[in-house]
This record gives structure tokens, sequence and C-alpha cells, in this order.
């Protein structure tokens, strides 16, 4: 009798048992959820967060100051001797920042025997009028002795000033702007002379030391010229490898020895092939420093174990029947790895290129190394000419004293983010145009 009580409870307890065991799996899997969800919220605050303090300083250096007035082309000042007829090279030499605070004078009401409100007025005009003015007597020698409307580039402190960057209400003694030239914005700002206007300068402008005449333009050529290089450089020689390691190579130990080395250069840091870069391409071979040139073949090394990973995983994933079936209708081993495996691999193989040039995009440090780090105002005809990147321009702009190259950094920033997340978004739909399901 004890017996069967026995085995009627232990049967009975055996479903409380799995009930019990149910549940506590069910609230595993629960806590994993949430875990999951919790690190994936953590993950998109800190990138909001990131994505907020660039942008709330930088969406101010698409923006810029101008201040449109009547300009009077002095030719007592620009052509004094009137040679422009048969010395048109001495056009380049005046004095155009005083042409450019003389109009603005006139405007304000300041005497020109007033050489204290003439600086306070000439502080108010950016250095670049320089150049720009410059530029339009030297495309139109006729202007000279004419008054032209003109939209000057007001200076660094004026722009941050009227992008409420500077605290007026401070005392004039702990602000760059004084209480002269407030009066004088407000003055100009009711007649609708001051005021600001898309920043077209940020996208073509060279490097600069003032940071309202400083742009990314130059940054930009270097960058499209070395990411140029590596396209064409790390593509077909990646691809390459990847097809003879995957297809052809025999199984032995030199070839182990190739993967495993390939897999290690993917992880080495970029500073080293930068070191590897100024010894073999600039000390040996004797390129020149700051050349894109050297900037694309530092970033091809760093590229090509990506792009050869990446190539092989999409050879591996192309299934074996279709290697099968090409070499059952006759096909060559050439025939069926270019015509057949090769065309199913290519959304992966895109992708993986594409990212790789994503990542060489946004290097900073093995460039330092090899001198692109050089202060570049004028455009690169050549990959052979001196340049800079994005990346490097905007660690030196980030090492700057002046206020105004904040916005200036932080712009750049932007504009780098949003060339990545262009060639992410290529990738994506490059995969997606070319991908076929088996």
């Amino acid at each position: 009798m004890t017996d069967v009580v026995s085995s009627t409870a232990g049967v009975l307890a055996k479903p409380a048992r799995r009930d019990i065991g149910i549940k506590r799996r069910y609230a595993a899997e629960r806590r994993f959820r949430a875990y999951g969800i919790a690190a994936l919220s953590f993950g998109i605050l800190f990138l909001m967060l990131l994505l907020w303090s660039v942008v709330s300083k930088g969406y101010t250096a698409f923006q810029q100051t101008m201040i449109t007035i009547p300009v009077e082309f002095s030719q007592q000042i620009i052509d004094k001797d009137n040679v422009r007829a048969t010395d048109p090279a001495k056009l380049m030499t005046a004095n155009y920042p005083i042409v450019a605070r003389n109009a603005l004078a006139k405007v304000l009401g300041v005497a020109e025997t007033d050489r204290q409100g003439l600086r306070a007025v000439n502080q108010m005009i950016s250095d670049g009028v320089r150049g720009q003015l410059r530029d339009m007597v030297v495309s139109d020698p006729e202007i000279i002795g004419t008054t032209q409307t003109v939209s000057l580039l007001a200076a660094g402190d004026i722009d941050s000033a009227v992008k409420g960057q500077i605290n007026l209400d401070v005392a004039e003694t702990s602000r760059k702007v004084s209480d002269q030239q407030v009066g004088w914005m407000k003055q100009l700002t009711d007649s609708g002379a001051l005021a600001k206007e898309f920043n077209t300068g940020i996208f073509f402008n060279g490097a600069s030391s003032r940071p309202e005449a400083a742009g990314v333009g130059v940054a930009l050529i270097g960058s499209f010229y070395m990411m140029l290089i590596v396209l064409v450089l790390s593509l077909p020689i990646g691809v390459a490898a990847s097809i003879y390691l995957e297809e052809f190579a025999p199984k032995n130990r030199f070839t182990d020895l190739i993967e495993v080395n390939i897999n290690n250069l993917a992880a080495v840091p970029s500073i080293v092939y930068g070191l590897l870069g100024l010894a073999v391409f600039i000390n040996f071979m004797g390129l020149p420093r700051s050349a894109s040139l050297v900037g694309g073949l530092v970033l091809t090394l760093m590229t090509l174990p990506t792009i050869i990973i990446a190539t092989r995983a999409a050879l591996k994933a192309v299934p074996p029947s279709i290697r099968a079936a090409a070499l059952g209708l006759g096909a060559s081993k050439m025939q069926t790895i270019f015509h057949h495996v090769l065309p199913l691999a290519m959304p992966g193989i895109l992708t993986g290129t594409i990212i790789g040039l994503a990542h060489a995009l946004g290097e900073t440090a093995p460039l330092l190394l090899i001198g692109m780090v050089a202060f570049v105002a004028n455009y690169p005809t050549t990959p052979m000419d001196p340049s800079t990147a994005l990346p490097v321009q905007i660690y030196m702009w980030a090492n700057e004293a002046e206020r105004a190259f904040v916005e200036r950094t932080s712009g750049a920033i932007m504009i780098l983010l949003l060339f990545l997340i262009l060639m992410n978004v290529g990738a994506i739909l490059l995969r997606r145009r070319f991908e076929r399901r088996w």
C-alpha cells in the first residue's frame, strides 16, 4: 500500500516540476529579450546624443554672415598710375581691404579722420575680401572707378556674434566685439545690409587661418583622389587574390599561413600602415610628402585585407551545385568561376569593397604620419600635388584655438558622416540590386 501511494505522489510531482522548469525557461527568455532591448536602447541613446552634440554645434557652419553694401572701386587706390592696360599684374597687389573698409565706413558714417573708428570698422570685415574684390577686378577691370553692390564676408567675431555664440550681455572688456561694433551691427541689420546666407564657402574654400574663410574644398579633392586610388588598386588585387586562394590555391601549410596573415593584417592598427607608408613610399621610393598618391597607397594596403576576407566569404556562399552544374555541362574551371560563381558573389564583393572604402575614408592616423597634415590652401590638380583629407582637416580644425573653428569642425564632421552614410546606403542598394536567391 505504501509503495502505491509513493508511486502516485511521484507521478503527480513530475508535472509540477515540469511546469516549474517551463516557467523558469520562459522567464530566462524574457530576461534575455529585456537585456537585448536595453542594450539596443542604450546604443540608440548614445548615438542620438553623439549626433545631437555634432549637429547642434555644426549646423551654423552652413550659414555665413554677409554685409551687402555699395563698394566704390576707387581708381586712386586700385590703379593710381592707370597701368591696368600695360601691367595688369599690378591689379593683384592693390590694397583691396582698404576699399572694403572705406565702403563700410561710408555706410556707417565714420569719418576718414577717425582712426579708431576706422580700425573698428576694419575688424568687422574678413580679410578674405581681399581675394573676393581682387577676383572681381581682375575678371573685369572696367569696374575700376565705378560703384558696385557687393556682399562682403563678415569677420569671424562678427559672424559668431550674429549667430549668438558670443554673449553680448557681458562687459565689453570680456568679449571680442565692442559696444560700438554691436551698435553698427544693429544698424546694418535694420537696414537689411547684415544678414546670414547659405555658406557655400565651407564646401569650396581651402584651408585658411581665418575661420570665416576656411572650407573643406581641398580636403574633399584630396579624399576623392585617395578613394579613387584605393578603388582602382584594392578591388582588382583583392578580388584576384581571393579567387586564387579560394578556387585555385592548394590546401597546404603555406596557404594556411597566408590566410592567417591576411586575417591578422585586418586587425593591425591603422597607424602601423602609416609607418609602413612613411618608410617605403616616402623614404625608400622618394614619393612626395602630403601627396594624395601616397595616402591612397597607404589606405590601399589597409583596405586589402578587408576586401579579401569579404570576397572569400562571398565566394564560399555560392552553392557548390553551381560549380558542379557548370563543370557537368563542359565549362572549364576558369569559365565556371568567371561566368557563374563570380557574378553570384558580386553583391558580397561590392558590399565588402564599399565598407572598406568607407573605413578608409574616415582614417586619420596613417595620413598624419605621411605628412597630409600640411596647411594646403590651393586645389591639387593631380594626385602628386600636396593636399589633405577630410578627417585630417577635422583634426586640424579641432586643434585651433579660435572659437569660430568649433562650428567649422562640427560642420566638417557632418559632411564626413554624410559621405559615410551615402556609401553604406549605396552598399545596401547594390547588394539588393545584384542579390540572387537559390
